[in-house]
């Protein structure tokens, strides 16, 4: 009998103990998950000045819209104009710089109420993000906004691409830069060789960076990358990720103390500024391997003076100093090339390599009016990758280092 009590007794406890163990187990775990604080980027003084100013401008755009509702008149916003007819060449600074010229934007326009509502669109998504210290893509920015009108089949954007002309409107509207409305485009671009760089407080040395190099980010202003041991004596730029391996692979930037970039062809704002900031505060002069091509010409164009497109970012993107050293339409005779590097010139290649030989930056320089000639009677283009008929490692161990030598190069 005395056994059965005993039995029946811990029977009785060990189950009330275990029910009281999981709920005590529950309620911590549902008290522990609450009280998690979420992470926070803490901000600079310079960035949330930056921010604070921002937000002004987008205050002030939004008043200026409601002050006319209750004045009785009709909302209205003035757009500086982005077009070639509105680019100037200012000859002392050699850089490409925006005109005067403003458009008007109103809302009871049919012809330009759409654009007024996806200004408005996007300057609101801009202010959140400033409010909440986040960034977005440029496709994330076109979602953000894209929606069916209530009532319509009507959408607020049709493609991205609308979507990004609207917010280069509003940069030039407000006169922020992308940067300073929270706004990132994809990354495109590498970079490797004798810096280490601060990247939102991470330091990164581009010694060691392996095969596949530091990605370039979107967003270079000095509160997001600062450069730190920067020994490097000139910058060599390359036109496409190809020839940048070959350089990489070979170590031409620790043989030759340089820093190697490419753009994987026509390079992001975020590659420029990284260029421009390293040539305008350590003096590293840029200089740029390309195609023998009226797109290399171009790209060579847009990274020394600017493009039309972004001429009110020229101040801050351009290098007027940048050299042009290769591929060059006489290399065919000098490096003895075969007849397999010619790629033949079409009608369009044709037509903009002569809108390019008019650029007034190359107008009057008879150096480029020279090499455009050259490569128009020769009648065809070639590659940088064409210099591999000559040998594996030509352009790395041969034709780069005798031109920079020789100072072989168009400025």
């Amino acid at each position: 009998m005395a056994k059965k009590k005993i039995v029946k007794k811990k029977v009785v406890k060990k189950a009330p103990a275990k029910a009281a163990s999981k709920k005590t187990t529950k309620k911590v775990a549902k008290k522990t998950t609450k009280k998690t604080p979420t992470a926070k980027r803490v901000k600079s003084h310079a960035r949330a000045e930056r921010d604070a100013q921002t937000s002004d401008k987008l205050t002030g755009l939004a008043q200026n819209i409601v002050d006319s509702v209750f004045a009785g008149k009709e909302p209205e916003m003035d757009v500086p104009v982005r077009a070639a007819s509105n680019t100037n060449w200012n000859e002392k600074k050699r850089i490409l710089e925006m005109g005067d010229s403003v458009g008007n934007r109103q809302l009871f326009n049919l012809g330009q109420a759409r654009k007024f509502m996806q200004t408005l669109l996007h300057s609101t998504s801009v202010s959140d993000l400033i409010e909440q210290d986040k960034t977005s893509s440029l496709r994330g920015m076109f979602y953000k906004s894209l929606h069916t009108i209530e009532g319509t089949k009507e959408k607020t954007f049709d493609d991205q691409t609308e979507s990004d002309g609207i917010l280069e409107d509003l940069e030039v509207s407000l006169g922020s830069l992308r940067e300073e409305l929270h706004i990132f485009a994809k990354k495109r671009g590498t970079m490797v060789g004798n810096i280490t760089v601060i990247d939102s407080g991470d330091e990164i040395n581009c010694r060691k960076m392996g095969s596949g190099g530091y990605a370039i980010p979107s967003i270079c202003e000095p509160d997001v990358i600062q450069f730190k041991d920067v020994k490097a004596d000139f910058i060599l730029h390359v036109e496409k990720d190809t020839v940048w391996q070959r350089f990489n692979e070979d170590r031409f930037w620790e043989q030759h103390n340089c820093i190697l970039t490419e753009g994987s062809g026509q390079p992001t704002r975020g590659v420029r500024r990284m260029l421009h900031r390293l040539h305008t505060e350590h003096k590293l002069p840029v200089y740029c391997l390309l195609d023998c091509d009226p797109w290399g010409h171009y790209i060579y164009s847009v990274i020394k003076q600017g493009s039309i497109s972004l001429a009110f970012e020229s101040q801050r993107l351009a290098i007027p100093d940048a050299k042009f050293l290769g591929i060059r339409a006489i290399d065919y005779d000098r490096c003895e090339l075969s007849d397999d590097v010619k790629i033949s010139l079409n009608e369009r290649d044709i037509t903009r390599a002569k809108q390019i030989a008019a650029y007034p930056w190359f107008e009057k320089d008879k150096q480029w009016q020279k090499e455009i000639k050259k490569m128009l009677t020769n009648g065809f283009k070639m590659e940088v990758e064409s210099l591999i008929t000559k040998d594996i490692s030509y352009v790395t161990e041969e034709y780069v280092p005798a031109r920079l030598k020789a100072k072989d190069w168009l400025g």
